[in-house]
């Protein structure tokens, strides 16, 4: 078994694929990748038994057969290397010779028969979406996922596709993301709960692409097919708790401001809050917001003034400084709104502009209570 490829090629499929391996694999197998030779094209795997990855190389061969290579060995050797031919000869003493324009190295390979076979979902759904409107959904929501074991559900964003649009959401119970798009639709309505991992494999290389996903899914696994890709993950197991039910309706209290203003006024005040709780107290009155924090322990505090443009009743509600920067950092938006009801109802925070036709983002915060 013999082929030649270009190693700036091999390099740049393989370390979107070595994202997949964990740093510690119960099963050695797993350490390496799978070549699938077939002729002119190279199919290289990798897999952590929950998700599994696959990109289709065009090679120079004209052989057939399949083996496990060393993954971190042969990605060391790879980067090594300026843009050259690389031989890959497979020797019959169990090692697979790469052969350059300087010199030649060879590395042990085990057999690809050991290497867990890929599942095949039977009888999927299918939706096509563009990868930059998965890529803008993930980066969206993926930081407010939670990591709680005990929890799983709420550890991944929830996918569900309806005939109106795709909705994304992700929570941790103290702030949720919902991200809509009402420009894309899917054939028949389905819901499922992604992990973290995949998505964030898939949200690093769907970023400079352009093509479509075809996204197959069904109760137990996803697909996502892109480019010469394939990416199969198990789905979280169990029901995705009620989001609509926490989002409140009723906010007679908005506040309209620029973001980045809020942002940095957020960031600075934050630095004088108590540091378990990261604390701040934002009290409206008017067309001023005033924005404080206080650590008890060490005698710091801090307190800022901004106009802004508000309407409703003097308000006095306390959030989690961390909450509000990450969220108020992921929006791309010039103004926001908060909207707000009661000092112990969550705040929804919302851009005002930088969306697309069709694309809209809700952000939930929830409050803390102010020790007065």
């Amino acid at each position: 078994m013999k082929f030649i490829v270009s190693s700036s090629y091999l390099l740049k499929q393989l370390q979107v694929l070595g994202s997949v391996i964990n740093s510690s694999n119960t099963l050695p197998i797993l350490d390496n990748f799978l070549f699938e030779l077939n002729k002119n094209t190279l199919k290289v795997s990798a897999s952590d038994l929950e998700t599994t990855m696959s990109a289709v190389l065009e090679i120079d061969s004209s052989d057939k057969g399949s083996i496990a290579v060393p993954a971190k060995l042969l990605l060391e050797t790879l980067k090594t290397f300026a843009e050259q031919p690389l031989t890959f000869t497979v020797l019959d003493n169990n090692t697979i010779e790469i052969s350059s324009n300087s010199g030649k190295y060879a590395l042990a390979y085990a057999s690809g028969a050991e290497f867990p076979k890929a599942v095949v979902l039977e009888d999927p759904s299918s939706t096509i979406v563009p990868a930059d409107i998965i890529s803008t959904a993930i980066s969206k929501t993926i930081f407010a996922a939670g990591n709680d074991d005990l929890r799983p559900v709420m550890s991944g964003v929830f996918f569900q596709f309806l005939p109106t649009g795709l909705i994304f959401v992700a929570t941790d119970a103290h702030k949720l993301v919902k991200y809509a798009r009402t420009d894309v639709s899917a054939a028949e309505k389905a819901e499922f709960i992604m992990p973290k991992k995949p998505l964030n494999i898939l949200k690093g290389i769907l970023s400079t692409s352009n093509s479509e996903i075809t996204i197959e899914y069904n109760d137990s696994n996803a697909t996502f097919k892109f480019d010469n890709y394939t990416l199969t993950c198990r789905l979280i197991d169990g029901k995705y708790p009620n989001y609509e039910a926490v989002i409140p309706k009723e906010n007679p209290n908005r506040l309209i401001m620029n973001r980045t203003e809020l942002l940095s006024s957020v960031k600075r005040v934050a630095i004088f809050s108590n540091k378990t709780t990261h604390q701040i107290r934002l009290k409206i009155a008017g067309s001023e917001l005033n924005i404080s924090a206080e650590d008890i322990d060490f005698s710091n505090k801090a307190e800022e003034r901004l106009s802004c443009d508000y309407k409703g009743d003097d308000i006095q509600i306390g959030f989690n400084s961390k909450f509000l920067t990450e969220m108020l950092n992921n929006l791309q938006a010039d103004e926001v709104q908060i909207e707000m009801s009661l000092p112990n109802r969550a705040g929804i925070l919302t851009p005002i502009d930088g969306l697309d036709e069709g694309e809209t983002v809700t952000m939930l915060v929830m409050p803390v209570m102010l020790n007065n």
